[in-house]
């Protein structure tokens, strides 16, 4: 599996980080293994490979657009804070939301945001059907299948295309799910996470964009 799963697996694949970025990648699994002592938000199992499961997984959105700053993002079932939390370290400049409906989870998203001092993110205990602000792009980590996740967020996101894909959805997601997409075909874009990361982990796992 590459490199042992600690945070050097994100210095590796992303060279780029300013020292105030590596710093707070560096101050994550600390954060949230405090947190998950106290409101359990991830698996003893996936806790031990905390930095492939869940912060390589998150940053794969990042390999396929690069946020321009004050692009609006919202993070629909957000959990623990995956993927809104690594992609906020990684774009200071762009506007993070992130959602759920439960409130123990925001609790912990919120703890780790002010422990890392995340301007840019704001969380919140609400159900995506309650936003009112159109956000540019949405992301999630497989909340539902496809189809009902689209249902799910129709009319939340602004038409618009100030990034280098036009404004719209990115989910992540494992598995097949040729059947799911096959009404959104025309306007769906998919990669393999594997084009970027070698980890086993990411063997079946892919990131669906939808334009808005």
């Amino acid at each position: 599996m590459g490199l042992m799963d600690t945070v050097d697996l994100i210095y590796t694949y992303f060279p780029d980080l300013t020292g105030v970025q590596k710093e707070r990648f560096a101050r994550l699994e600390v954060l949230y293994r405090e947190w998950n002592e106290r409101i359990n938000v991830i698996s003893r199992k996936d806790m031990d490979a905390f930095w492939v499961h869940h912060v390589l997984h998150s940053l794969a959105i990042a390999k396929v657009i690069r946020f321009a700053a004050g692009t609006k993002i919202m993070d629909v079932g957000t959990g623990g804070g995956f993927p809104g939390i690594p992609l906020a370290i990684l774009f200071p400049e762009a506007k993070f939301y992130l959602i759920d409906s439960i409130g123990k989870k925001m609790k912990v998203v919120e703890g780790v945001r002010d422990a890392l001092g995340l301007e840019n993110v704001k969380a919140e205990q609400i159900r995506v059907e309650n936003v009112k602000e159109p956000q540019d792009f949405i992301v999630s980590r497989a909340v539902t299948a496809f189809p009902a996740f689209v249902k799910l967020i129709r009319g939340k996101i602004r038409k618009g295309s100030e990034n280098s894909l036009e404004n719209g959805l990115l989910y992540l997601k494992g598995g097949e799910f040729e059947e799911e997409i096959r009404p959104f075909r025309d306007r769906v874009k998919i990669w393999t996470i594997p084009t970027f990361f070698s980890e086993e982990f990411f063997e079946t796992k892919k990131i669906i964009y939808l334009k808005a």
